[in-house]
């Protein structure tokens, strides 16, 4: 029986993290064992969902070496995957931390080629799926893959009745507006752009985001603001979330463990605003994580709860441009 949660994945990889002591020129550099992890933003929202108590079915594009280990890897985590093969091959991300400086460098690798078939064949599967109340459609897409897959996939989830998270950017996530989804999850650079400007200060993020909104392209605009959490604004109500000061050793993988807490509060019946509350908890969890990892439910909890004795988790006033 599939799960009410199914997540999209048109760009996994297989994400290898090492650690060296300098990185210096020309010079053969000793590192760490490497460590494997399953990545690509649908994977990692099914992943962090799974470690947050819930479950999710990870749907995703793999071929080669690397996509088959992903499947393994994704195994071994006990999250459900329903996998289109591909005749290219699934890319492999490298993560390296420097330790002298304490700094991290992500070397994010292109896509394999997909052919439109592919594609169509993924969709179809999709489409044929039961029971889903939340789509989850997350991450970069490859070249070769068209740019209005993700408005596709909003048509197929209006005709499934689910309701449809989108994480991306650009013309894609543009595309996907002008069908209409639930939710988007932009940071302030991505919502400027998606309304024609080139920056945005946080003050006229809602202002940005009611615009989207009441032309109907999203239900509810989560805008991530790093370490200043996030604003959650719909038709009717602005929320401002500040999670606590933590001690942040990677963000990588805490945009998808922000999503991964939104709709797993939301499939277990929470208001958007508590769900939102508890997103921001996990996204901060995500910080206190080394790498590529996600975060933890102990982690997310305890924040959470941090939370929720704070006094500036309140409404907002509209700013006026």
């Amino acid at each position: 029986m599939m799960p009410s949660i199914i997540t999209i994945t048109f760009n996994p990889a297989l994400d290898k993290s090492v650690t060296v002591e300098a990185l210096i020129p020309e010079k053969k550099l000793k590192c760490t064992s490497p460590i494997y992890e399953p990545g690509g933003g649908g994977i990692n929202v099914a992943r962090a969902i799974m470690k947050l108590g819930g479950s999710a079915v990870a749907c995703f594009l793999a071929g080669g070496d690397a996509g088959k280990e992903i499947g393994r890897l994704l195994a071994d985590e006990q999250v459900g995957t329903m996998v289109t093969e591909i005749d290219g091959k699934t890319r492999e991300n490298l993560v390296v931390f420097e330790n002298s400086v304490q700094v991290q460098y992500l070397f994010d690798m292109p896509g394999p080629k997909i052919t439109e078939e592919e594609v169509s064949a993924f969709l179809h599967r999709i489409e044929l799926v039961k029971g889903v109340k939340f789509i989850v459609a997350s991450g970069s897409l490859p070249d070769s893959v068209p740019v209005d897959v993700f408005a596709r996939i909003a048509r197929i989830a209006k005709r499934k009745g689910a309701k449809l998270i989108v994480d991306t950017s650009g013309d894609a996530l543009n595309l996907a507006l002008q069908e209409g989804v639930y939710l988007i999850k932009p940071n302030l650079r991505e919502l400027a752009l998606l309304v024609g400007e080139e920056t945005l200060e946080p003050e006229h993020a809602v202002d940005f985001a009611r615009e989207l909104i009441d032309s109907g392209g999203s239900e509810v605009i989560v805008v991530s603001m790093g370490a200043l959490g996030a604003l959650m604004v719909t038709k009717t109500d602005v929320l401002k979330i500040t999670p606590p000061e933590l001690d942040i050793k990677s963000t990588v993988g805490a945009g998808d463990s922000l999503v991964a807490g939104i709709v797993l509060s939301l499939e277990e019946g929470k208001s958007i605003e508590d769900a939102v509350r508890y997103g921001v908890a996990c996204g901060s969890a995500a910080t206190l994580k080394p790498g590529t990892q996600l975060c933890s439910k102990t982690d997310a909890d305890g924040i959470f709860e941090m939370m929720q004795n704070k006094t500036d988790v309140k409404p907002v006033t509209l700013a006026t441009r």
